[in-house]
């Protein structure tokens, strides 16, 4: 052999969208994202159309709620313990078949609201499962050097079904009631189809039975890492404080004057903006310094929603909102891409359980807090008060979470001193 003989280099990583099982993961993910997302509409409005009552919407949001507070660490334990895809294809054959359900009891008017809070009950469990499994399931699927722009793909994918969900559901309702809900059983069928072709190499199964240690381990494997902690409770405070999605009504109608057509704009607004940068980040990595460019994300979602509460035109109302959606998805690939690459792949499934019980709990309570807050201080106070609470995170955050302010790369790698 010649001594000089070069020395045999790995191939450069695809890019994810070259990728057959990156490809079919987010189909898969955007079928049930977006079914899950217009049958969200479709109830509402049936539940609305059959009592009058507003508070059985809220009670709707409860029945979503409940089981994935009940069910997400559990639901991490499994997706460690067995095959990430089967758990996905279970989870969404009962999701086809709940929808399937109300279909039967839609056309021989039989469906009652309790029928429909069980049924919200089941598809909010099966997110439970669902949810945390797909998340562990992407580093599988895109290799660490591509991982970032993985991320901001599938957070592309979501935004694209918020966007598109409510949408479809609302119009798909107007072609009866029943529609939406075929229409969904359809998607969920697709998005297990999608995920039964998928191919993985196996990984080792976890072996350790579902104790409460176990189940809990999750939450001692965060807690026990400042920088997965800092980033994850950064997003969980951030949301809680600054979010204003449940005062968007109130600030269309009777701050900038504007009528419905408005409001779906305004909703809109935020979702455009983060698909809009996951676009970006999904072609241009983000580098260095990742630690400090999250931070500075969260203070400009903070200024951002502090303008959009003193607005009174809505033109800056909207770009306000776009602006929120932008820096809130930075915040969202960095923290994804620190956790997942800081995860052993046999923790992933109870790791990712844990951050989705975080952002669960945000986005539901920051709706709570928002309403309370405009309750109590009107709704422009209450916004100000938000955007300035989320700054004051941010500057904390950095000050007792150092690891969180010098991490340089997605890795999770410091900048050297």
């Amino acid at each position: 052999m010649n001594s000089d003989a070069a020395v045999e280099q790995a191939p450069p990583a695809l890019h994810p969208l070259r990728d057959r099982s990156f490809v079919l993961l987010m189909l898969s993910r955007v079928c049930s994202s977006m079914s899950f997302q217009s049958v969200g509409v479709a109830i509402g409005w049936h539940v609305y159309e059959q009592t009058g009552n507003a508070y059985d919407l809220g009670l709707i949001g409860l029945f979503q709620f409940l089981p994935m507070v009940l069910l997400t660490l559990p639901a991490g334990h499994v997706a460690d313990r067995f095959d990430r895809r089967s758990v996905v294809i279970v989870c969404q054959i009962v999701e086809a078949l709940t929808m399937i359900a109300l279909v039967a009891g839609l056309w021989t008017d039989t469906l009652t609201t309790t029928m429909t809070f069980a049924g919200v009950a089941l598809l909010g469990g099966t997110r439970a499962f669902e949810q945390p499994t797909v998340s562990a399931l992407l580093p599988r699927v895109a290799p660490p050097a591509t991982l970032h722009q993985a991320i901001a793909i599938a957070s592309s994918v979501n935004q694209t079904a918020f966007i598109l969900g409510p949408a479809l559901g609302g119009l798909l309702y107007g072609f009866g009631a029943s529609v939406p809900f075929m229409v969904a059983a359809c998607f969920f069928i697709a998005a297990a189809c999608a995920m039964s072709i998928i191919k993985i190499s196996p990984g080792d199964p976890l072996r350790e039975p579902p104790t409460l240690r176990s189940i809990f381990s999750g939450v001692s494997f965060i807690f026990d890492r400042p920088l997965i902690l800092g980033a994850i409770s950064l997003d969980l405070f951030a949301v809680l404080l600054g979010g204003v999605t449940a005062l968007l009504p109130i600030f269309a109608r009777d701050i900038l004057q504007a009528g419905p057509v408005s409001l779906g704009v305004l909703r809109s607004a935020q979702a455009v903006g983060g698909l809009s940068m996951s676009l970006v980040l999904a072609r241009v990595a983000l580098g260095h310094n990742v630690g400090r460019k999250m931070l500075v994300a969260v203070i400009v979602f903070g200024v951002a929603t502090v303008l959009f509460s003193l607005s009174t035109n809505i033109a800056l109302s909207v770009f306000c909102l776009f602006m929120m959606g932008a820096a809130d998805n930075i915040s969202v690939v960095v923290r994804t891409s620190l956790v997942q690459l800081s995860t052993p792949d046999e923790m992933r499934g109870r790791v990712s359980a844990v951050n989705s019980l975080f952002i669960g709990t945000s986005n539901q309570l920051g709706e709570f807090e928002s309403g309370m807050v405009a309750g109590l201080m009107g709704p422009v106070a209450a916004g100000v008060f938000g955007g300035v609470g989320t700054i004051i995170i941010a500057l904390i955050w950095a000050r007792i979470f150092p690891a969180l302010r010098l991490v340089d790369t997605l890795s999770g790698g410091a900048k050297p001193k």
